[in-house]
């Protein structure tokens, strides 16, 4: 923001300020100054750091506020002479239809007759010179002197180019959306095509303004302009924002909308810019305004404690210099302080009232940012030294490091991708029912989709590998933890997730079908590697086949669901050949994503310490030839549902289960659609030594319950 020093003495008592003495006063109340130009006429303007909070600085008015509580000065409100009006009202000559008070909370109008528009006088081209515009006229140059004067854009229209809604009525204004297709041309020369939803201020029949941004050329202010409109508005900032991207029209009124300006300080400015037309430019100002908006909120008010500010500062700072910094912003404090908080002390609680001009104070600690900028930074006291406490990590933390040190170990590698994906990449990995949430940003046209789901990124990454020639003989593995994004009725839902992929690689002497089996099976035991560290080797994980996946980026049949104590957590199985293909792959892939945060919702796993058993455990291995779509889990919980008596669960031994899964064969002995799991049983009496004639009856019961509910016969 150019402000110049000599036109910031104008707001000032003593006017005496110097270019150093301002430089010095809003560093230090967090303006820092970027540049100091000495221009020839003896001014001097300087480029003054403002935040994107303290839209209210961006104007000289603003920061003439500033220095005055920062150096105690008396600040000086321009004056307000307003001519008087002529014959007649501006409710005459204009109606204003306000189609969208949620995005223009006011829209005002002043009318102005006969104007005569002609050069501005010397003062006024040299204030505008200082701060980088050029003088147009004495109606323009007055709009753009109050917009860096209040903070407060304007803009004004020749009324005789403005239509009626019919032929003879007022001239009508219409605050709307646009309409896709609508064109219009700028004062800067181009014709732009508006797209739908896009503010603009409109006639009976076109639209005249881009709304917060640029005029339009056909009803600009010429020297044949004898009757103006005054308009003064305020427009939503994330309005103004898309449209000014998109368009590429960065304004020095867009930038002070986007920041947003109040509607309940459009008033004072609009008033301002009316007496300066009809003092530089002559002609009749109408009576009254014109105005069509929404109902204006009431001024916030906060609470503020003098013992909090203390505490939060850490410097001795009383209740009544705590008051004096407050009203030198312009914050009203009650004459008498409301001690209705428990604890707060004798100095009770400071009512303040928050002007319209400080949108930015939303909260206590905001008031308190205040008296600490003011009163000085360097009274804060600084420490010697400072205590630090060693906290242990949080659990979010320790669980992400520790799934990633058991996938490290298996050979995967961890990647960090960016989140967004073109709509084609994020189409095949959208659930049913799920859409996608897309962001409008020019920058990222041709991937403005937040990912569905990792693996589209993961994928990528393993081309981008492939094709630098980064390879490995089992295949290269990935990983990642983010955040995914889908949206369901119109509502965005976030996700944190992490994915994993692995390459098919090739075995010698296997065929495809084989190698695919292992590489899912080497997937699976790498999710049941992460669920076990982080909820126990005891955490009751499940994998359940499904026969279509649901969605289109896997391929039907190798695909399950993974359950976490009966909650769905995940997901894996084979990619889709369209998506392999999409991505150049030559090997299939296997692709797995988990949710995180039931993982470390299970995290830390409970650590159990027992006594060593004193006694041998008896193991039994059982070949069972059971159909071929019977899961190794429906086989587990048949066993468990047993409750064969001796059998050993979890003695805390090195196996540590008492029934485990050791192999599966398919051949000639099984038949056709069978297929032979073998699993072995571990049996122990803490008392004493088993005999083999005790487990003999446990293992036939077995056999027979699994040959009623299985269908299964012993492969011998």
């Amino acid at each position: 923001m150019l402000i110049s020093v000599r036109w910031l003495n104008e707001y000032l008592d003593p006017a005496n300020l110097t270019a150093e003495g301002a430089e010095a006063a809003l560093t230090n109340v967090g303006f820092p100054i970027e540049s100091h130009t000495e221009r020839p006429d003896g001014d001097v303007v300087l480029d003054v750091e403002v935040t994107s909070n303290r839209g209210d600085c961006l104007s000289h008015l603003g920061i003439a506020r500033e220095i005055a509580a920062a150096t105690g000065r008396r600040f000086r409100s321009p004056s307000l002479d307003m001519p008087a009006t002529g014959p007649g009202t501006a409710q005459e000559s204009i109606e204003i239809d306000n189609q969208v008070p949620d995005l223009c909370r006011l829209f005002t109008g002043r009318v102005i007759r006969g104007v005569k528009v002609g050069p501005s006088p010397d003062w006024m081209v040299r204030s505008l010179e200082s701060v980088g515009l050029r003088s147009i006229n004495n109606v323009v140059d007055v709009t753009n002197y109050v917009a860096f004067e209040f903070g407060q854009p304007s803009h004004v229209f020749d009324l005789g180019t403005l239509r009626p809604a019919a032929a003879g009525g007022r001239a009508r204004i219409v605050v709307r959306g646009a309409v896709k297709g609508e064109k219009l041309a700028l004062l800067d020369g181009r014709t732009v095509e508006l797209r739908e939803g896009e503010l603009v201020v409109a006639d009976g029949a076109r639209v005249v303004s881009l709304a917060g941004i640029m005029g339009g050329a056909e009803t600009q202010v010429t020297p044949a302009t004898t009757d103006v409109l005054l308009e003064a508005a305020t427009w939503d900032p994330g309005t103004v924002r898309r449209a000014a991207r998109r368009l590429g029209l960065r304004t020095d009124a867009s930038h002070r909308f986007e920041r947003l300006v109040d509607s309940r300080t459009i008033d004072t400015p609009a008033r301002r810019a009316a007496a300066m037309i009809v003092r530089l430019a002559g002609g009749r100002l109408m009576g009254g305004s014109v105005e069509s908006g929404a109902e204006p909120r009431p001024l916030r008010e906060l609470r503020l404690r003098p013992a909090r500010c203390r505490a939060i500062l850490g410097m001795d700072i009383q209740a009544g210099e705590i008051e004096k910094i407050l009203r030198s912003h312009e914050i009203g404090v009650s004459a008498g302080w409301v001690a209705d908080a428990p604890g707060v002390g004798d100095e009770g609680v400071m009512a303040c009232i928050i002007p319209a001009h400080r949108p930015d104070l939303e909260r206590e600690i905001d008031l308190i940012e205040e008296v600490a900028r003011t009163a000085g930074l360097d009274r804060i006291p600084v420490k010697e030294t400072v205590s630090v406490r060693v906290s242990p990590p949080q659990r979010d933390e320790a669980a992400a490091r520790e799934i990633a040190r058991t996938l490290t170990g298996l050979g995967f590698f961890e990647t960090v991708t960016f989140t967004f994906v073109s709509p084609k990449a994020a189409a095949p990995f959208l659930p049913a029912g799920m859409e996608r949430v897309d962001v409008c940003d020019e920058r990222r046209k041709a991937e403005p989709t937040l990912r569905p789901s990792m693996i589209p990124s993961l994928l990528a990454c393993r081309r981008a590998n492939r094709d630098h020639g980064v390879d490995a003989p089992a295949g290269v593995r990935l990983f990642e933890f983010s955040p995914v994004f889908a949206a369901a009725k119109d509502i965005a839902v976030e996700r944190r997730n992490i994915g994993l992929i692995a390459d098919v690689a090739p075995i010698a002497g296997q065929s495809a079908h084989d190698a695919a089996q292992h590489a899912l099976r080497l997937v699976r035991g790498a999710i049941e590697a992460v669920v076990r560290a982080v909820a126990g080797d005891a955490a009751p994980v499940q994998i359940e086949p499904v026969a279509e996946a649901p969605m289109s980026a896997y391929r039907p049949g190798p695909f399950a669901g993974v359950r976490l104590g009966g909650e769905i957590i995940g997901c894996f199985g084979l990619v889709s050949p369209a998506v392999q293909r999409e991505y150049d792959l030559d090997r299939p892939v296997v692709a797995a994503e988990l949710g995180l945060d039931p993982l470390i919702a299970a995290y830390p796993p409970a650590s159990r310490v027992r006594a060593l058993p004193s006694f041998p455990a008896i193991e039994r291995d059982v070949s069972l030839i059971v159909a071929e779509e019977t899961t190794w889990a429906r086989i587990e919980s048949l066993v468990r549902s047993a409750n064969l008596p001796m059998m050993d669960e979890d003695s805390g031994g090195p196996t540590g289960r008492a029934v485990q899964f050791v192999g599966t064969y398919r051949g000639a002995q099984t038949g056709p659609g069978k297929k032979s799991v073998t699993l072995r049983l571990r049996f122990r009496d803490p008392a004493r030594t088993l005999r083999r004639e005790e487990v003999d009856p446990q293992i036939a019961t077995l056999v027979d319950l699994s040959g009623r509910e299985l269908g299964a016969v012993v492969r011998t």
